[in-house]
């Protein structure tokens, strides 16, 4: 959205506060404050180490933020939306959520998590009964607030399932942001979580980031908290006469070799590992494309390997490669210069290529289709590939320098409106591909990708170099190594000469 000229406001941050952070900091015999602070560097490094773009890391923490859930909290109370009562029932503290009898499976959450008996205590209760119709009125006037269809619907199905209203306050526990006027409570913590989105922003506060920016274009989210983030949120912002965001995304889960992820099992995904194994682009680019976004998906190294090699080592990496070697050989070394008439296949690839961005556009800004995106690019390089082996400069050379010099300035002009695109999904090499077209730094946004930034004639270029070494699996390699060695190969026996069927008769 950046590079496409949007002004972009990109939060992302830790929700620090609840039952399940006060008790996991009293197993690690930390205070609650110093484990929270110790989880949220974890996130704060790892952001950095992916190299994200966001604006803000938001923590829910911070006094700026506690102020602001309690602001939230007072316009709801004096709109006649919180009233005191008591609550007893089903909770997880693993999920923060609360179960009915008929969401149990087993005896435990939905989810597999261990659920506990809330014994009769005072709380706050928030009117999410008297939402339903207005949130079911709300889905359909809105068609797209959340995504994929398949989470629409079932959000859908619970609402109209019924809705009661919402305990939003504790007095079991401290570690949480206190209800105003009232310090024996503590405010449930989603209701605490979800208020971060417009205290990043500045609410209560009506102008400066908050009239910019909200309401926000796009929450992206697990599809296990949809349920808070598509029922309660809306119900909260409404309630408190503000707007909900526009749209609301939920992505699936990854499972390792067909297996659930869990510490239990021991199959767990560090991404900061995966970095260190295969490089911080490659690993970017895996998770992008591998699986639709929006569904769940299957991790293995063997599919690491072979996409990333396949997709940027053979086939992007290996299309500079050979079209900048070339140049370099054959072309001083400069960008050539095109004749001034072009072939049907010269206009077909620069139009692929330099219709990319709208392509690109709803697949990413409507659908969230990463995959798509993705897949859009590597089309057109490998038609890019197939462009190349057609047009074979290196016979032309000996026929036609002139088509020659046509052929290689539509192969990089054509990869430069791809190396643009890749920016988002592969930052780092896709700025090496920039710099080995000798692009300027200024003219790297989207607005450049079209003919009127297109590489000028008789520039000069630097050195080709290889952007994409192939990835390998180490514990692959290594139990090839360790393997014993296959027998050598037996010699064939010797076939009989055929005979003649002439012979054969006479025979």
């Amino acid at each position: 959205m950046r590079l496409d000229g949007r002004d972009v406001f990109f939060l992302t941050g830790t929700d620090e506060h609840g039952q399940k952070v006060e008790q996991s900091a009293a197993k690690a015999g930390k205070t609650a404050q110093d484990f929270v602070d110790e989880v949220s560097q974890n996130f704060r490094a790892l952001a950095k180490t992916m190299e994200f773009t966001n604006d803000m890391f938001i923590r829910t923490t911070q006094p700026d933020h506690k102020a602001a859930v309690q602001a939230l909290w007072k316009q709801l109370e004096a709109a006649g939306h919180i009233y005191l009562g008591t609550y007893e029932g089903w909770y997880s503290v693993r999920d923060e959520a609360y179960y009915t009898e008929s969401e149990l499976v087993d005896g435990k959450a939905p989810t597999g998590a261990e659920v506990v008996w809330v014994v009769k205590e005072p709380s706050y209760f928030f009117k999410l009964s008297a939402w339903q119709e207005p949130l079911l009125k709300f889905y359909e006037q809105h068609p797209a607030f959340i995504a994929p269809e398949s989470r629409r619907n079932e959000v859908i199905s619970f609402v109209k399932g019924g809705l009661k209203d919402l305990s939003i306050s504790r007095t079991t526990f401290k570690w949480g942001v206190p209800v105003p006027g009232d310090d024996d409570h503590v405010m449930y913590v989603w209701m605490d979580a979800l208020t971060n989105y417009i205290s990043a922003i500045g609410y209560p506060e009506a102008g400066g980031k908050y009239q910019e920016f909200w309401p926000a274009d796009l929450h992206v989210v697990g599809k296990d908290i949809l349920r808070f983030h598509t029922v309660y949120w809306p119900a909260f912002l409404l309630a408190a006469g503000l707007a909900p965001p526009k749209r609301v995304f939920a992505h699936g889960w990854w499972t390792k070799d067909k297996q659930k992820i869990s510490k239990s099992v021991g199959n767990v995904i560090d991404p900061v590992g995966l970095v260190e194994m295969f490089g911080l682009d490659s690993t970017r680019y895996f998770l992008t494309s591998e699986v639709p976004f929006g569904n769940d998906g299957d991790f293995s190294n063997d599919a690491f390997v072979r996409r990333v090699n396949n997709q940027l080592a053979n086939e992007l990496g290996n299309l500079f490669q050979r079209s900048l070697a070339f140049i370099s050989k054959n072309c001083e070394g400069c960008v050539p210069k095109p004749a001034s008439a072009l072939t049907d296949a010269d206009v077909a690839l620069l139009k692929s290529a330099r219709g990319l961005l709208a392509t690109a556009r709803p697949l990413v800004g409507e659908q969230q289709a990463l995959h798509k995106y993705a897949e859009a690019l590597n089309q057109v390089v490998n038609e890019g590939n197939r462009y190349f082996d057609e047009q074979a400069p290196w016979a032309l050379k000996k026929t036609d320098t002139d088509r020659m010099a046509t052929v290689l300035y539509v192969t990089i002009e054509a990869l430069r409106s791809v190396a643009l695109m890749y920016q988002p999904i592969i930052p780092t090499s896709a700025s090496k591909l920039l710099d080995l077209l000798a692009v300027p730094a200024g003219q790297r946004t989207f607005a450049h990708i079209g003919a009127a930034a297109a590489l000028t004639p008789g520039t000069p270029l630097p050195t080709p170099q290889g952007v994409f070494p192939r990835v390998e699996d180490p514990a692959a390699a290594a139990a090839a190594a360790a393997a014993p060695p296959k027998p050598p190969k037996q010699p064939k026996k010797p076939k009989a000469p055929k005979v003649p069927k002439e012979e054969q008769q006479q025979a």
